[in-house]
């Protein structure tokens, strides 16, 4: 999934308007016009179209942390110059307030089956050796089953 998909997801996921998105991205310490955001929420092909880079994205979830979380006392979240899935799992881990089991839990929500300790091997740093890569599918499912427990149609 690229980053502009990514924030799609996570815009429809909890029904965020324009002012909203722009909120979160000033509590990341990004400021972005509703221009630029527009932009990044279409589609690839079409006008405007711009690609989002990871330091935009990271600050946005960090934003997404500290609304959800609160800010940290001292601490200002710096947006990383790179994301992998493994981070960006990580991000939305903590803005929801997830453990392992909630994890396994909305991989459940769509039919999709992994284990706490995948979640775990996911969630370690790059250099543990039981590392694993979060690959893109992986990273569709989560987003699929936040998508299913946050989203409402009403």
């Amino acid at each position: 999934m690229d980053n502009n998909s990514i924030l799609r997801r996570i815009r429809y996921s909890f029904s965020l308007n324009d002012n909203r998105m722009m909120e979160l991205f000033a509590l990341g310490n990004r400021v972005s016009s509703r221009a630029e955001i527009s932009n990044w929420l279409k589609r690839e092909g079409e006008d405007d179209y711009t690609e989002m880079v990871d330091r935009d994205l990271a600050s946005f979830l960090n934003g997404f942390i500290v609304d959800k979380r609160g800010k940290q006392e001292g601490k200002t979240p710096v947006a990383e110059d790179r994301l992998n899935n493994n981070l960006i799992l990580r991000k939305l881990k903590i803005a929801l307030n997830l453990k392992s089991e909630d994890i396994v839990e909305l991989f459940n929500l769509v039919d999709k089956r992994i284990t706490v300790s995948e979640i775990g091997a996911f969630l370690r740093h790059y250099s543990h050796n039981k590392y694993r890569e979060f690959n893109g599918q992986y990273l569709r499912n989560f987003m699929n089953g936040i998508q299913a427990k946050y989203h409402s149609d009403s």
